[in-house]
């Protein structure tokens, strides 16, 4: 064990290793950044440049790129509230209000730090816990994963910031929204209106740059006679103090913690992750009515979760051979090139190869993290750009970031009608994260149901009988009256 760990760690302190992992970081860091430019286009599109080195280094620049995207993602999120990746959107809700308060260089810091929290925590798991996690997840069935779907869905409530009814509303307006396109199970048009251009459905992404982005700056044109420029000085420090890492403490951890284990179960991912860790750390918080507004719980818990989802997708990648999500979909393709099949043979044949990437995932976190930090001053300079410039590079890259997605055209009015229904939705206070998780969980909870009713030959008895089913069952009806219990029992106790 100990000659093959060193055998890992001197492949990986090759210069040229080391070289490719840089230039992936930096690149990582541009397409997370960049609205609409995600991760696994990043990968997806330089995988073809890896075929030409070796394993080591072809791989050091693809988890290079997958490591820095998903931290640089919250970059805009937190500046201007528009994700650069999906996995970002929870990290939007209070990184945007603390940049709001003239706190954006503590914002940019926390995402930084705790997003090498969030990946160096899974990727201890990776090195320590790859095959008791993997192994829970190969249990998953479409009866399971209809169950962590609905178990999602139960989250909408919680996110909907004190407004339940209009959140529900939202959230069926999502799931409404992941119906249209061909049916999952007979191909099917649904919802067309006959345009073949939405036979793939209506695609996430322009969606969330509409509805973040686009609506913000129309929000923000219709207000600007009451808006304050930020000063120059309310950029404040970037590094949190000792008192704010003990406030952030538990949920930073619980934040690494689901991210890790969500993102271990295949088809899932950071941007599931986050909000599930996001609304429990809001369930656990003293300060809840803060969530939302700027808490710093929030934003720990959220960039905790969305990078800890990365090592849980190695894991169920390398062990099984079963992609966690689709950057480590595309991994999976790129490992097979190069004439490595992951799965449980790697660890007992090539256990230096794996230790090598544990190493790379470790560099790549650190080196995210220093670049985060160092850039974390600079980047907050976005915030003294003049409104009108900055309202139209926003409308601009996300315009670039909408049609470069599927190169459709109809994904940039889909990108302008959900600005304008987002405009609408703020104005309202409609919550807008209920509406994304409804069309993130929509299509999983519908495919996978109606493939366990398949399986089960349409009995529907057995669905809720399965254990991991009926935990996640019991979790969705009792995690929406937890408050209300508790509020019954304060009183009762008073």
């Amino acid at each position: 064990m100990g000659a093959e760990l060193l055998a890992g760690l001197t492949a990986v302190l090759d210069w040229e290793v080391l070289g490719f992992l840089t230039a992936g970081v930096t690149l990582g860091a541009i397409f997370g950044a960049l609205p609409g430019l995600t991760a696994t286009m990043g990968v997806a599109v330089l995988t073809p440049l890896t075929f030409w080195v070796s394993a080591e280094q072809g791989l050091a620049m693809l988890l290079g790129i997958y490591c820095g995207a998903i931290p640089a993602g919250g970059i805009p999120a937190i500046l201007i509230n528009v994700p650069g990746t999906p996995a970002s959107i929870a990290t939007s809700w209070d990184g945007y209000a603390l940049a709001r308060q003239g706190r954006a260089g503590l914002a940019l810091g926390i995402n930084a730090l705790l997003s090498a929290v969030g990946q160096l925590t899974s990727i201890l798991f990776l090195a320590l816990l790859a095959f008791p996690i993997a192994g829970f997840a190969l249990k998953f069935g479409p009866a399971e994963y209809f169950g962590l779907a609905l178990f999602g869905i139960s989250l909408m409530a919680g996110i909907s910031k004190g407004r339940v009814l209009k959140g529900l509303l939202a959230g069926t307006l999502g799931l409404a929204l992941a119906l249209v396109g061909l049916d999952p199970m007979t191909a099917y048009p649904r919802y067309t209106f006959g345009m073949s251009e939405f036979l793939d459905g209506i695609s996430f992404v322009p969606v969330m740059i509409g509805l973040f982005g686009l609506a913000e700056v129309f929000v923000q044109i219709s207000e600007r006679h009451s808006i304050r420029e930020l000063p120059v000085k309310a950029l404040g420090r970037i590094l949190p103090r000792r008192d704010e890492w003990k406030k952030m403490l538990p949920s930073m951890l619980s934040g690494a913690g689901l991210g890790t284990i969500v993102g271990a179960i295949p088809a899932s991912g950071g941007d599931i992750g986050s909000v599930i860790a996001w609304e429990q750390a809001r369930r656990i918080s003293p300060d809840k009515e803060e969530f939302g507004k700027g808490s710093l719980r929030g934003l720990a818990a959220s960039c905790a979760a969305c990078n800890g989802a990365i090592g849980g997708a190695m894991t169920t990648m390398l062990t099984l051979g079963i992609p966690g999500d689709a950057v480590s979909a595309i991994l999976i393709g790129a490992l097979l090139i190069h004439g490595i099949q992951p799965g449980p043979l790697l660890f007992q044949n090539n256990r230096a190869f794996v230790f090598s990437i544990v190493f790379l995932l470790v560099f790549a976190s650190l080196l995210i993290m220093l670049i985060g930090l160092v850039g974390a001053r600079p980047l907050a300079g976005i915030l003294r750009i003049p409104s009108p410039w900055l309202w139209a590079g926003i409308v601009l890259f996300g315009t670039v970031g909408a049609y470069a997605l599927n190169n459709a055209v109809v994904d940039i009015w889909v990108m302008f009608a959900a600005g304008i229904a987002g405009f609408f939705f703020r104005k309202a206070q409609i919550p807008l994260g209920s509406l994304v998780l409804g069309l993130i969980l929509g299509p999983m909870m519908e495919a996978n149901l109606r493939r366990a009713l398949i399986i089960g030959r349409g009995d529907w008895s057995g669905i809720p009988t399965r254990p991991i089913v009926l935990f996640f069952l019991i979790a969705a009806v009792l995690l929406p009256v937890l408050p209300w219990i508790r509020s019954k029992l304060f009183k009762r106790g008073e």
